[in-house]
């Protein structure tokens, strides 16, 4: 088979998420174990850190990976789910999984697929550890898929664990409160493994503090130690400074733009001192780089991302309620003359709460993905009507974008957001 047969042949005959959401859902690691012992157990053969949390956690494992690149460390990375190319999800030092390695990992399983039933996500959870384990490298970057207890990516032990945010998603699986959705988060604890956390909230501390005590797992929450504040922008970029809880004080300068990175930013430095007393070699200037350079480092997609400056045209994957009020913060900042808004979502997502958040006098262009879960986009205005936001439907997101830019000054800001599907549509990301 082809590398692009291949992933069809993976499309049809597993239960995929995006396609089809909670029921691609595995509730326990039988599977995962069962295909990495056929595997010969390759995540045993590397040192990683192990990334959970609601929004926050894709750009901390990228900001990560960077880093660990940057000090001349040969880093795998793990992340889900891919915007354009499979590739995305499995990388080492950036580059995207040899698409001959997938194809001969397909052939070689295959016969086991009809015994072991796994999703998607699992198999390729086991796909990239394979991967890792074979191209030696020194150090993998895991990001879970969804929740953390139950995930398919916890079967390893890392040297350390980060959770980012909690906030309200996938509740149909994780649970309706924040305690509870914290609970799964927390599910990636292991034992005498430092947890890092990166912000604290008051409703979910309890919950990490008597999981790391049941573990003698070190806890630190980031923003204890710290304190990162925004100075503004310069070249596309966002300059920060960082107060330390010892009081030291330094700059540093993110290629990822958007007030809700100040948070993951403290995580992320965090994380890298617990990383040094495992005695890795992590100098200064290989974290202030990573961190300017995460972009080029690694190629992330979807984060603020500037498709173009005239008007400022950003697509942000921003699909929760937690995560569209930061990007709505972030688009504030930029004074734009008229907010424009992009705007598709999911099924199963609670649309209500996303579009109670969003501003009446912003215009809107309602819009959807061209997959199973999408909400189609006529049924996202007659929502939005409720809230007193007026816009137009459009069956696809570059026609909805055209059309927003059509519309626009050159002081204008248009918004793509709603779903990391739609952004994969989006022909210019």
């Amino acid at each position: 088979m082809t590398f692009k047969e291949t992933l069809d042949f993976l499309y049809i005959q597993l239960p995929v998420f995006h396609q089809i959401g909670a029921s691609a859902y595995k509730k326990d690691l039988t599977r995962t174990i069962a295909l990495l012992e056929h595997l010969g157990n390759p995540h045993h053969h590397f040192k990683c850190i192990h990334i959970a949390g609601t929004n926050g956690k894709g750009s901390s494992s990228q900001m990560l990976a960077s880093i660990l690149q940057e000090a001349g460390y040969k880093t795998g990375l793990y992340t889900s789910p891919h915007i354009k190319h499979f590739g995305e999800r499995i990388k080492i030092d950036g580059h995207f999984i040899d698409e001959a390695f997938v194809v001969q990992f397909v052939q070689d399983i295959k016969h086991l697929l009809p015994q072991i039933e796994p999703s998607f996500f699992e198999l390729t959870v086991a796909m990239a550890f394979k991967y890792f384990a074979e191209n030696n490298i020194d150090i993998a970057v895991v990001e879970t898929g969804l929740g953390g207890r139950l995930d398919a990516t916890n079967v390893i032990t890392p040297l350390v664990s980060l959770i980012t945010n909690i906030s309200y998603d996938h509740m149909d699986l994780l649970g309706d409160t924040l305690p509870e959705i914290a609970t799964e988060k927390a599910g990636i604890i292991k034992y005498l493994v430092p947890i890092v956390i990166s912000e604290r909230q008051d409703e979910v501390v309890p919950v990490f503090v008597t999981t790391a005590l049941e573990n003698e797992s070190p806890i630190s929450f980031a923003s204890d130690f710290f304190q990162v504040k925004k100075k503004g922008y310069r070249l596309g970029k966002m300059r920060c400074r960082v107060n330390q809880s010892n009081g030291d004080k330094f700059e540093i300068t993110s290629s990822l733009i958007g007030n809700y990175q100040l948070k993951n930013l403290a995580g992320v430095l965090k994380t890298v001192e617990e990383l040094k007393k495992y005695g890795l070699d992590i100098s200064n200037k290989a974290i202030q780089n990573g961190i300017e350079n995460v972009l080029e480092n690694t190629g992330l997609k979807g984060r603020w991302q500037t498709i173009s400056t005239h008007p400022l045209v950003v697509c942000d994957i921003a699909h929760n309620e937690a995560g569209i009020q930061l990007v709505l913060e972030t688009a504030q900042s930029f004074k734009p003359t008229r907010l424009q808004i992009v705007i598709g979502m999911v099924k199963d997502k609670d649309a209500n709460k996303v579009l109670k958040l969003l501003p009446k006098e912003a215009t809107y262009y309602f819009t959807n993905a061209h997959i199973p879960r999408a909400l189609p986009a006529t049924e996202l205005y007659e929502k939005a009507l409720q809230y007193g936001l007026i816009g137009e439907a459009f069956d696809n997101v570059n026609n909805a974008l055209a059309q927003a830019k059509s519309q626009a000054s050159v002081t204008d800001l248009i918004l793509v957001c709603g779903s990391n599907f739609l952004i994969a549509e989006v022909n210019e990301v």
